[in-house]
């Protein structure tokens, strides 16, 4: 599935919106690159297009092996 990461924080975890206009959850230690680089993209504005694959947890929708594309 692709999205576009809508949030970071500095707790290491952040939201991609999907192609499906779902909300879905991740954690850095999903994310397949440099954590730093994203989070000062992210403050600068930019908007940041990822795949991932789609699985469900007890909290909801969760994206994980997140890769920029």
């Amino acid at each position: 599935m692709t999205g576009i990461i809508k949030q970071v924080t500095e707790h290491g975890f952040g939201f991609i919106e999907g192609e499906d206009k779902i909300d879905y959850f991740f954690h850095k230690s999903s994310f397949r690159g440099k954590w730093l680089a994203l989070t000062e993209e992210l403050d600068k504005g930019s908007k940041i297009p990822v795949e991932f694959d789609a699985a469900e947890c007890p909290k909801g929708p969760r994206a994980e092996n997140v890769r920029r594309i």
